[in-house]
């Protein structure tokens, strides 16, 4: 990937970035290998808050406000949440909000009331998070089967563009088909050409209700498993480091990692036993 990387030419007078990835069977998103960032205030008021929110995603800005002030950090309440919107955090309902909806997309109804979740690729879902870094941010985006918790595939970007949601579906669909995928109402799910390629697979597309956080809670699970047990240890200083460090990890939960909810067994193990 970095090779590929090398023949990339930002200034090119003729084509395009996305176009010159495509030619050398490259993800865009894959091109951008430098964290977005902050002043270095800035960013460790981002660490405390990511911190914080995982633990108690109820905390809207006032909450968020008080929690830094505690800490000594004499924010005011607009800067706060300037940052939150920056991370994707909605400051009202308990949901991260690193996905905003699009009045011109069609939003599509909840299908997954009162629904028994019995089996492998009945269900998907996809959701985006933060993830700190030593010197900046990326956001992640994930999608996992509901009844084996199996992560299907994963992205990065330094943008919330919606390419890297779209390329990482794409990539998911090449491993297998869910009769249902679950998203919430963000601009990144609701754009045509995510749904469409849902439509074309035969898929059946389900969105959570605004601010209802239980609606995708098996995402929400994985991501406080995912900054507790990796990214907040390693402190990541490079995107490729983030990158090679989130790879290990996703293998290790996948294969390895026993979940009590799956009766002790790994994700990899229940993904197959259809």
């Amino acid at each position: 990937m970095i090779a590929q990387r090398i023949l990339i030419e930002p200034e090119h007078p003729l084509l395009s970035i996305r176009r010159q990835c495509e030619l050398i069977g490259l993800n865009r998103s894959s091109w951008y290998y430098a964290p977005a960032n902050e002043s270095a205030e800035n960013l460790q008021l981002m660490r405390l808050i990511d911190e914080q929110y995982t633990r108690a995603p109820f905390y809207g800005w006032p909450r968020m406000t008080a929690y830094l002030r505690g800490h000594g950090y004499p924010v005011n309440h607009k800067r706060v949440q300037r940052l939150m919107r920056l991370m994707g955090l909605q400051a009202i309902y308990p949901k991260p909000r690193t996905t905003v909806g699009c009045p011109g997309h069609r939003i599509y109804p909840y299908l997954l009331r009162s629904v028994t979740v019995s089996h492998p690729n009945q269900v998907w879902s996809a959701d985006i998070t933060y993830l700190p870094m030593v010197q900046g941010f990326m956001y992640l985006v994930a999608i996992l089967d509901w009844f084996s918790r199996y992560v299907v595939t994963w992205q990065l970007s330094n943008t919330l563009e919606g390419l890297f949601c779209l390329e990482a579906l794409q990539t998911a669909l090449q491993q297998g088909r869910p009769e249902i995928f679950n998203t919430d109402q963000g601009v990144q799910f609701t754009a045509t050409e995510f749904t469409q390629t849902l439509e074309q697979a035969d898929v059946r597309i389900s969105m959570d209700g605004r601010g209802r956080a239980l609606d995708n809670i098996f995402v929400e699970r994985l991501w406080r498993t995912v900054k507790y047990e990796n990214v907040y240890l390693m402190e990541y200083a490079t995107v490729p480091d983030l990158a090679a460090g989130l790879s290990a990890y996703f293998r290790f939960y996948n294969y390895e990692r026993l979940h009590q909810s799956l009766g002790y067994r790994t994700p990899a193990s229940v993904h197959g036993s259809q």
